[in-house]
């Protein structure tokens, strides 16, 4: 199985720390859309460090297609062919409150956004006209002096990053992957994305084999038990911050611990972060994330997801592993 990890430095050390990872023999680096944009730093690395890129996720709403399109144009040329454009919607408050952006029909509308960059992108590649009309989005208009042409390295995949089961579905249908969010356990990628997996692609007519699965998976890693609390505290924290959203309530029902949700809401709501931590036991760390050496969590990750998937994505929240053990971590996926 092939490892992505986050690329999460600052701007003025992203070269550094790419080149680092690389060196690790991992195979791919992808971002995330928090405290820097998310397609500069892959802007910055693609050409210098051979590894494939990724978005994941860039948050749709706040942007236009066009522009989408063009900053995946510029990442596959720049990149060599090794880029992929993973797209997500996130809540509504973050939409609303923090990008000061419209929210409606989240499935249909990101949906309908995979399609619209995809046709940008074909006419592109084609020279057919631009004809995209959408209940969201309409892109008719492509004169000569904005078309950029065939891009010499093909068009790049296009994911969409989902867990409740309309947008799962919604992926399945209209783009070339899901991305999995990592707030899900086993029982509830099993009973719930694959079904909507499934459905989705029914519905659209297509084989699984064209439809590509990335999980994301929280791991608790370290070889020693200093290490492993340390990555153990990370873990639970963002486990916490997941499960306080009403939007993933579904997947702590599924593990018969609906009720935590609420009281992780209202303690999120006072700014008690060390209060909500605590109520994540071993037993809900070990559903949601992976936990132990390099070697453990990778046989967890082949476990859960061998049958499925070739790739994964893997988060180590609130701490940064010894090198050592990300490369363990790789070795121990491919074995």
């Amino acid at each position: 199985m092939r490892l992505d990890i986050q690329l999460d430095a600052r701007p003025d050390q992203l070269l550094s720390r790419a080149t680092d990872l690389a060196g690790l023999g991992i195979d791919g680096l992808f971002t995330f859309e928090g405290r820097h944009d998310v397609f500069v730093p892959l802007a910055v690395v693609a050409a210098a460090v051979p590894v494939d890129i990724m978005t994941n996720v860039a948050v749709a709403f706040p942007r236009s297609p066009l522009q989408v399109a063009h900053a995946a144009y510029d990442l596959q040329l720049l990149s060599g062919g090794r880029f992929r454009l993973g797209l997500g919607s996130q809540v509504r408050t973050h939409i609303e409150k923090r990008y000061g952006a419209t929210w409606s029909k989240p499935a249909a509308r990101l949906g309908e956004f995979v399609s619209a960059v995809r046709a940008i992108l074909s006419a592109w590649q084609t020279g057919e006209p631009l004809d995209f009309r959408g209940e969201f989005t309409t892109h008719t208009f492509m004169p000569a002096a904005f078309d950029p042409g065939p891009n010499p390295m093909g068009m790049p995949p296009i994911l969409m990053g989902g867990s409740g089961p309309i947008m799962v579905r919604t992926a399945a249908e209209v783009a070339d992957g899901l991305l999995v969010m990592p707030f899900h356990t086993e029982r509830h990628f099993r009973e719930r994305t694959l079904t909507a997996v499934r459905a989705g692609l029914d519905r659209a007519g297509r084989a699984a084999e064209d439809f590509t699965i990335v999980p994301q998976v929280m791991a608790a890693m370290g070889t020693t038990p200093e290490q492993r609390t340390r990555a153990e505290a990370g873990v639970r924290e963002l486990i916490a911050f997941y499960g306080s959203t009403p939007a993933y309530a579904p997947v702590l029902e599924v593990e018969g611990r609906g009720e935590l949700q609420p009281q992780l809401n209202a303690l999120s709501k006072r700014g008690a972060a060390d209060r909500m931590a605590e109520l994540i036991d071993d037993s809900l760390l070990s559903a949601v994330a992976v936990t132990g050496t390099p070697e453990q969590c990778a046989a967890e990750i082949c476990r859960r997801f061998g049958e499925v998937a070739d790739r994964v994505c893997v988060y180590f929240p609130g701490y940064t592993p010894d090198s050592r053990d990300i490369a363990a971590l790789r070795t121990a996926l491919r074995s």
